[in-house]
């Protein structure tokens, strides 16, 4: 590989990157205070993408749109998928995993009632919008925007890496500066004496899992601006975050990230070298090698008890 080419995958490597590490934190965060593997998350990924779709339908973009009229479609569909990503990750806490807490089920019923949650929502999600892939309407030209040492960088590309950036930075504020985050380390770290101490549970939990979701959502439509959304989209980009979640060590918002972007870039070079056909073997070969010298994971570490 020349130089050159080096930089092309490696900027591909770093947008796939940001997408993983944004699904990642939905994984961590919900792990982090639950103890709970969250399989439907990558169906929340995935009403992101149609939440998208149906804001900027609703408001048809203009055929040729100004920079301004650009950007203000952009935040439409941002908006659209962080809204129906939180509803529904609202509504897999609230009537899925809450009534499983207050009869402190066992760990087994919470995964195997994810597992059945992430089966109904991609089932209903084919039921109402189709089982063919939607395009997400045109919001801009996707054109060159500057260049890398030779390597183009186009709007799509730059949007996904920017908007990632900054919601990573915003979960990690939330998480370490404000009120709520304080809660949610409190509740990680003992729901018993959080909740002594007049934590309230079922408040954190909530809103761990719209932060999440909210995560998810936005991921789920920079991820169809870049492709196109179907029903099924979320299962195999929501297992290679699960992987990155686990990779930078499972519970850490910071590892979420890092793992995220490792990956991302593992599996474009391995895509490069060996084909498409080889796409997520480099990525899971090096989540492998790392929990075998760390089982915790990069930046991983024990945390909380179940809430």
């Amino acid at each position: 590989m020349s130089l050159s080419d080096i930089w092309d995958v490696l900027v591909l490597g770093v947008v796939l990157g940001s997408l993983y590490a944004v699904i990642a934190i939905g994984y961590t965060l919900v792990y982090g205070v639950l103890q709970l593997l969250n399989f439907a998350h990558s169906e929340v990924f995935m009403a992101g993408g149609f939440g998208g779709v149906i804001a900027l339908t609703i408001f048809e973009p203009a055929a040729d749109p100004s920079g301004l009229q650009s950007a203000l479609y952009v935040l439409l569909g941002i908006l659209g998928g962080a809204l129906l990503g939180g509803l529904v990750a609202f509504g897999l806490e609230k009537g899925a995993y809450r009534p499983l807490r207050r009869r402190h089920a066992s760990r087994l019923i919470f995964l195997i009632t994810a597992i059945g949650a992430s089966f109904f929502l991609y089932n209903l999600a084919g039921k109402m919008f189709g089982r063919y892939p939607m395009p997400m309407p045109t919001m801009y030209e996707n054109k060159q925007v500057f260049e890398v040492f030779g390597t183009s960088v186009n709007v799509t590309q730059l949007l996904i890496v920017v908007a990632a950036v900054l919601m990573l930075l915003t979960v990690d504020f939330v998480v370490n500066r404000t009120k709520m985050g304080s809660g949610i380390r409190a509740v990680a770290q003992d729901p018993e004496v959080a909740s002594l101490m007049g934590v309230d549970i079922d408040k954190v939990v909530s809103r761990t899992f719209v932060l999440g979701g909210v995560m998810g959502g936005v991921a789920g439509f920079l991820f169809g601006t870049n492709l196109q959304v179907e029903y099924t989209m979320g299962f195999l980009p929501g297992i290679t975050a699960f992987a990155a979640a686990v990779l930078g060590g499972i519970g850490n918002v910071r590892g979420a990230m890092l793992g995220g972007l490792t990956l991302g870039v593992v599996e474009a070079f391995t895509v490069e070298w060996f084909g498409d056909a080889w796409r997520y073997a480099g990525a899971f070969a090096v989540l492998v090698l790392v929990l075998m010298f760390r089982p915790t994971g990069i930046l991983g570490e024990r945390v909380g008890r179940t809430a």
